[in-house]
């Protein structure tokens, strides 16, 4: 019998996969799983073009998609435009990124400043477009979903997740009238709180029973392995939200080079820092991420969205440079990325990956129930 989450979005396995590439999102729902499209970076058009070209691949299986609308962020409700965002990025930042980039050998004009930048702005369009396709989930990943979100997923009988790094967080979302909950441990990539997902799971399931409720908790944080999984639903998980394992798929968009330092890396190559976004997110180390630790010397890093609109086009040209072999842009070289990333060492299929999953999972089932008493 397959479990309730599997019946509730109409997938055989309940592994759900983030990506920022539509190749992945695909792959894993059409090998049974369910894929979610980060979906802040695109414009409405772009966003639009992404899920037609989706809808065209998966044939009607289900996929969802991931909005980041910041609970708060600078200028909010303040209508500012992109001039005026980048206007309040002091020129003490600008001056110090050129400084990083100076001294590993990167001239300012290869890597312009004042880009796009993570701060929902765009929220209430991406969602519209979002939900003018058949999607079956929508996810916001940074605080409580604004209200409009969740009146739209009511209206469009959508599902609304939410990520939370902490229990009182996870009750919270609840009251809010979210219908998902991603319980993500610090040993995520991208923006995560200080609890392990071993602990953080009992912790979230605890909190909503004692409130009476019982809706779905997928299980987030360095998992990248189907044994990971097996362990967070015996804790009471209906299933995994992954992500990092994704990025070294052959149908992942991600740099090159970065490529190569996943697969060399380590669980303890990663460090939470706000030098990207302007909020605590794990990521792989290196010169940039060294660069924005005040506690060492570095840069205190701007409040989001500002900090992501000087780094984001500066880290886009790393990404190319050290592709093309300079050595400064491989020591800056970084991506979010969760600590499993010590096993993530070889790049394969995302179908392959999914079939991985399974079998592993299906081994540790076995093994637990091995371990049973007669």
């Amino acid at each position: 019998m397959k479990p309730a989450i599997c019946e509730q979005f109409g997938i055989d396995f309940p592994l759900f996969a983030f990506s920022h590439c539509r190749d992945v999102v695909a792959a894993v729902t059409n090998a049974g799983g369910f894929g979610v499209l980060g979906g802040t970076a695109y414009t409405p058009a772009q966003l639009d073009q992404e899920l037609a070209w989706i809808d065209d691949q998966v044939g009607g299986k289900p996929y969802g998609v991931d909005l980041i609308v910041p609970a708060t962020y600078e200028g909010k409700g303040e209508k500012l435009t992109a001039d005026d965002l980048a206007g309040r990025i002091p020129q003490t930042a600008r001056d110090y990124v050129a400084e990083v980039l100076a001294a590993h050998g990167i001239e300012v004009e290869q890597a312009r400043m004042g880009g796009a930048s993570l701060s929902g702005n765009t929220g209430r369009e991406l969602l519209d477009v979002a939900m003018s396709h058949p999607i079956k989930l929508i996810a916001n990943a940074l605080g409580v979903p604004p209200d409009y979100m969740i009146e739209a997923g009511k209206r469009h009988g959508v599902p609304v997740a939410a990520l939370v790094g902490a229990k009182e967080h996870a009750v919270k979302q609840v009251h809010a009238g979210v219908d998902v909950i991603v319980a993500q441990g610090t040993e995520a990539g991208g923006h995560c709180g200080e609890v392990t997902t071993m602990v953080l799971i009992p912790e979230v399931l605890e909190a909503l029973a004692a409130i009476g409720s019982d809706i779905p908790v997928l299980a987030a944080g360095g998992i990248v392995t189907g044994r990971q999984m097996a362990a967070a639903v015996a804790m009471g998980a209906a299933g995994a939200w992954t992500g990092s394992v994704w990025l070294t798929t052959e149908e992942a968009e991600t740099a090159p080079h970065t490529v190569q330092k996943f697969l060399a890396a380590t669980s303890r190559d990663t460090i939470r820092s706000a030098g990207r976004t302007g909020k605590p997110a794990r990521q792989l180390k290196s010169d940039w991420t060294d660069a924005w630790l005040p506690q060492e010397g570095g840069q205190k890093p701007l409040p989001l969205p500002l900090q992501s609109m000087i780094a984001e086009p500066v880290i886009r040209r790393i990404d190319v440079l050290a592709a093309q072999g300079h050595p400064g842009a491989q020591a800056l070289a970084t991506y979010f990325v969760g600590q499993g990333v010590g096993l993530m060492n070889k790049v394969k299929p995302a179908r392959e990956v999914v079939r991985e999953f399974i079998e592993d999972y299906l081994a540790a089932a076995e093994r637990l129930t091995n371990s049973l008493p007669d």
